[in-house]
């Protein structure tokens, strides 16, 4: 973990580590940043190709920033302009999923100065990145929680596709808010119901029902309200390479989402055929594993409610989630340099709680910086 070194408005930083949070963050808060050393020591330095075009989808959602890049793409300068929103057109690089950008676009699209309308292509799903299934149930249902009101906030998955060569294309709309409430949450409820699609680009249509079969056998073990559909893509819709998948997500009495999904190997890029079965395990063992970290996110959406917690209203927020991950720590590093901003991190323990945790649960609190979206007119 490299410290940032920050020189009048600029934050310096070494190596690649976390570069999307830090490019988000710079657009938040107006600072800018320099990075250097970028993978200076392996055998291609520079830059990768999916990073470079998270830096142009940042360029299409503001307006006015300057960005810098040396030749060998080791440094590079970003000084973020004015988030203005609107419509926008982005083809993804295909070396990392759509949810790789569409989570940048979650953090930010509240703060634009014109409603977000914005047309990703390229990989809905991979081994990597969260799905935009994924984002669609659980980062969504995070977002809802800092806004009174959620209304024109959608992501619509118009065709889906899979590694090599991907094919799928996405909507996401998100409307503009001034500011965002403060949240005290801590009770997950218990799990009611458990949701999932299960998808076939280009192969078998009897693969989602493999892959149904033997989630439902997993998980009607502990819950009987289990509907999984189907969703067998066919012509365009089916992208451009073959594959399948399947995504679960578990709602509790209190609204909350737990997340996990499986995809098929990429056989092409030298990888073991998959199993349908084997993924229908798999993934009812992932969620399972999700409801028994517990918490009012799942682990995915860490990042996203500890951002909108401490651009919240000048209040005290409380939320309980699970073990944070990697990259949430990482988040919360980022903020204090960028943001000035610390949470106060407790282990939560409540005997009455039936998630089956403990002392594994973590109890996060702090005073939101009161952020405002300077952009949106107020009568």
């Amino acid at each position: 973990m490299t410290t940032a070194i920050q020189k009048g408005n600029t934050l310096h930083y070494k190596g690649s580590s976390f570069f999307k949070q830090r490019l988000i963050l710079s657009v938040l808060s107006g600072k800018s940043v320099r990075i250097t050393d970028i993978r200076t020591r392996d055998d291609i330095p520079g830059l990768r190709e999916f990073e470079v075009s998270l830096i142009r989808l940042l360029d299409k959602v503001t307006n006015g920033t300057l960005i810098e890049l040396n030749e060998a793409g080791t440094a590079l300068y970003f000084q973020p302009g004015l988030l203005y929103g609107g419509k926008i057109d982005h083809v993804c690089s295909l070396q990392r999923g759509i949810g790789y950008y569409l989570e940048a676009l979650l953090m930010l699209g509240f703060f634009c100065k014109q409603p977000l309308y914005a047309t990703l292509q390229g990989v809905t799903s991979n081994n990597i990145d969260p799905s935009v299934d994924l984002l669609k149930t659980s980062m969504l249902q995070t977002l809802k929680k800092f806004v009174i009101d959620d209304e024109g906030l959608d992501i619509k998955i118009c065709k889906r596709g899979l590694l090599p060569l991907g094919g799928g294309e996405i909507i996401f709309r998100c409307p503009v808010r001034t500011k965002l409430r403060p949240v005290q949450f801590s009770d997950s409820g218990m799990v009611k119901r458990i949701r999932g699609t299960a998808y076939a680009l280009r192969v078998s249509p009897a693969m989602t029902n493999r892959m149904v079969e033997k989630a439902k056998g997993v998980l009607l073990n502990f819950i009987p309200d289990v509907y999984i559909t189907t969703d067998q893509c066919k012509g365009k819709n089916a992208g451009k390479s073959p594959g399948f998948g399947i995504h679960l997500y578990a709602e509790t009495t209190n609204g909350v989402i737990y997340s996990a999904e499986q995809v098929s190997n990429v056989v092409s890029n030298g990888e073991e055929p998959s199993i349908p079965e084997d993924l229908g395990t798999a993934v009812a063992q992932r969620l399972l594993y999700e409801i028994y970290l517990g918490g009012v996110t799942d682990s995915t959406s860490q990042a996203l409610a500890i951002l909108n917690i401490a651009l919240g209203q000048k209040d005290v927020s409380k939320i309980v989630i699970g073990p944070l991950t990697e990259f949430a720590i990482g988040f919360l590093r980022n903020l204090r340099e960028f943001f000035g901003i610390t949470f106060k991190i407790e282990h939560y323990e409540n005997e009455d709680d039936q998630g089956g945790t403990g002392g594994r649960k973590v109890l996060l609190t702090c005073v939101g910086i009161g952020y405002s979206n300077i952009s949106k007119r107020t009568i």
